[in-house]
């Protein structure tokens, strides 16, 4: 059998050209080259690309999702990748090994279907809330979890045929939440494997002027989409209870609250509530599907 082979996928603005530049430079300089290389403009046009390097640009900015979804379109064209890498246009792989050790993994476990990588800025940290586990103390920690960082991963093509691409109406916020619990569902591996790093600058959610009403609306629909009847009342007050407890200001909590009432309001079909099955391997994995 031959070893899985890496498409690169990424996302830009058109914001970072350097940072872009010298993402595409360490992709490049991988010991294993990725069959194909996307980059995707979102709503923005893009700069001179690297001979080799194919560019998509979007009328508009389609979001997280959209965005994610085109390059997977362009890469489906090509027929030659097995694994797709999601990238950061302002990370930085800083090991020339990583596309080489993601392969061998794909290789070694066909039901493998979401390696998330570690986030680390360039003094070598991580921040709690890049490492997907309750207990975030030690980002060293490897294993299989229920959820993955967008900033960089891999994800199983022969997955995302069965299961579906990325929730385009979500935009921004939790869509690597909702596919994890889909591939879950579908009986497929999410593994957090930290010696796979992306470099990328030490950031705050908070940045992005549409967090807290896109977090809290797409809070819902995950709810929503996904859980048995009986747990979504118990996640969505879990997590209205910790937002209360942690956010300090008073324009994001009515932010929140208001993409809160946009998300009970709205629907985001499909529903397709995972199996009670899946509910008990997530909570044995160490974070049940209310928290």
């Amino acid at each position: 059998m031959r070893d899985p082979r890496v498409g690169v996928a990424i996302l830009t603005m058109g914001t970072r050209p350097a940072e872009l530049a010298d993402l595409l430079a360490s992709v490049a300089g991988q010991d294993t080259p990725a069959a194909r290389v996307v980059v995707v403009g979102n709503g923005a046009p893009l700069p001179p690309l690297p001979e080799g390097v194919t560019g998509v640009e979007l009328p508009e900015n389609r979001g997280i999702s959209g965005g994610r979804n085109a390059a997977l379109a362009r890469l489906r064209e090509f027929g030659d990748v097995d694994v797709v890498v999601d990238l950061d246009d302002d990370g930085l792989l800083i090991s020339s090994d990583v596309f080489t050790r993601l392969a061998e993994l794909y290789a070694a476990d066909e039901r493998l279907g979401v390696v998330g990588f570690r986030i680390a800025d360039e003094r070598g940290r991580t921040q709690r809330r890049h490492v997907p586990r309750l207990r975030a103390s030690d980002p060293m920690r490897g294993g299989l979890v229920t959820t993955f960082l967008g900033g960089g991963h891999g994800l199983s093509m022969r997955m995302l045929d069965r299961i579906g691409g990325w929730p385009e109406t979500f935009f921004y916020a939790h869509e690597e939440t909702d596919l994890a619990w889909r591939a879950l569902d579908a009986g497929w591996k999410v593994l957090y494997e930290p010696e796979l790093v992306l470099q990328h600058p030490w950031t705050s959610p908070t940045r992005h002027a549409v967090f807290h009403r896109m977090v809290a609306r797409n809070r819902v629909w995950l709810a929503k989409r996904h859980l048995p009847a009986l747990l979504v009342p118990v996640y969505l007050g879990v997590w209205t209870a910790a937002t209360v407890a942690r956010t300090r200001s008073a324009a994001g909590l009515r932010a929140w609250f208001g993409g809160f009432a946009e998300g009970l309001r709205t629907s985001c079909p499909p529903r397709r509530p995972m199996r009670w099955s899946t509910v008990w391997r997530m909570t044995r994995l160490g974070r049940p599907p209310v928290i």
